[in-house]
């Protein structure tokens, strides 16, 4: 991309991270969820900000507060808040997985479309999916 630094060398000195940022109702505590749920590191935190990521690459979730947050419907319906985009993070062991999800607050969506997949719900209501290849 014009305008964007080459990507190489030790993490802490590039300066070619990408990410995703999520809005919530808090923030912080999104971030913390995601966090736990992947094993990644917080960041940076403040009062209506965090970002979490791996220990290793340039890709990092932040999260934050926003009080006009409506959680997206899952499936969409109607005139509801659409979704507009969501997370997928591939597991080896599938509901051991949704179990641990369901243990830091995640919730199992009602419609499941796939069988080697599931979609949940975050704390703050946004659908993820966890899933196994083949």
């Amino acid at each position: 991309m014009d305008g964007r630094l080459d990507g190489s060398g030790p993490r802490e000195s590039r300066h070619d991270y990408w990410g995703v940022v999520l809005d919530a109702p808090d923030g912080p505590a999104l971030a913390r969820f995601y966090a736990d749920l992947l094993g990644w590191q917080l960041a940076s935190s403040g009062p209506e900000f965090a970002t979490v990521g791996p220990p290793d690459g340039v890709a990092y979730l932040a999260c934050q507060s926003s009080p006009e947050y409506r959680p997206p419907v899952w499936p969409p319906a109607g005139d509801a808040q659409q979704m507009m985009l969501h997370l997928d993070f591939e597991v080896s062991d599938l509901p051991v997985a949704v179990a641990a999800a369901g243990r830091l607050g995640a919730r199992l969506a009602e419609f499941q479309p796939q069988e080697s997949v599931r979609v949940l719900l975050d704390p703050a209501g946004h659908p993820f999916c966890l899933y196994v290849d083949g």
